[in-house]
């Protein structure tokens, strides 16, 4: 392992924290920066596990909220029902993620020309929905009801193909099933929760025999990187997308596709 090895962890790790919870797809974007600058994973492990850095930095930024639910679950209907609810947006994804898995990684993560068109294809949608005029139903994402999240959590499920991006189909999903664009966000955070811990702990169980030390310290450097960055995202993201919406996030993945395909079709 060399040193320049490790700074390319370190980015990648920065790269995905950054953009793990705006929707413009952190895989794509982690996908075509290794692809562009050579880096290889076994089993494309590093891209997958470094996300538990982006699990953690929404339990340190909910930290409280999360105390206040699990200390109201025993007498609380509402925290039952917010737990639950997290819990059947979470089945799709882990029924048909772990069904999908080899195709997904072995054919789906090796096509950076599908990954920039899904990127295209994802930013042209969120510039439609961002300029569409919704009344919205519900404006707390600890409330939705649960045949709301089931929804949110089958649009979830749009997200293995890469580009498509986890966060932007479960906000575009929750805005399309009558949830505001911050309590949209909001619901995708928490969603991210059981989704990325459970496909960190599914990659880390296929790979187990395959990771060696090195990758072991790639991908603990990565995992900080993502932790930290994220952070920053998930204490501003909320803000800016009440004010501003999401029309710029799919401007940001149409221009990354189109530089993607550029770059393809010049040979790199």
């Amino acid at each position: 392992m060399t040193l320049g090895t490790l700074l390319e962890a370190l980015a990648l790790g920065l790269l995905e924290g950054f953009t793990e919870f705006i929707p413009v797809s952190s895989t794509a974007h982690l996908l075509l920066a290794a692809h562009f600058i050579g880096f290889e994973s076994t089993g494309k492990a590093f891209e997958v596990l470094i996300q538990l850095g982006a699990v953690l930095a929404i339990l340190t930024v909910y930290f409280q909220r999360f105390l206040r639910v699990a200390v109201a679950l025993p007498t609380n209907p509402g925290a039952r029902r917010f737990v639950l609810g997290v819990l059947i947006a979470f089945l799709p994804a882990a029924i048909i993620g772990a069904a999908l898995h080899g195709f997904i990684k072995q054919v789906l993560f090796e096509s950076p020309a599908l990954i920039c068109g899904t990127l295209i294809f994802g930013g042209v949608v969120l510039i439609i929905i961002d300029k569409m005029t919704f009344q919205p139903r519900f404006n707390n994402a600890m409330g939705f009801p649960l045949k709301v999240t089931l929804g949110i959590g089958f649009f979830q499920c749009l997200a293995m193909i890469p580009g498509m991006s986890r966060s932007g189909s479960t906000i575009v999903g929750a805005m399309l099933l009558g949830a505001d664009k911050r309590s949209a966000a909001e619901f995708s955070f928490f969603l991210a929760l059981p989704t990325m811990a459970g496909a960190f702990a599914y990659d880390l169980f296929k790979n187990r025999n395959e990771l060696s030390v090195d990758d072991g310290l790639l991908i603990a450097v990565g995992f900080v990187a993502a932790f930290c960055s994220a952070v920053l995202v998930i204490r501003s993201l909320l803000d800016f997308v009440s004010r501003n919406g999401y029309a710029v996030f799919g401007w940001w993945r149409i221009v990354v596709g189109l530089a993607g395909l550029a770059a393809l079709g010049l040979g790199y």
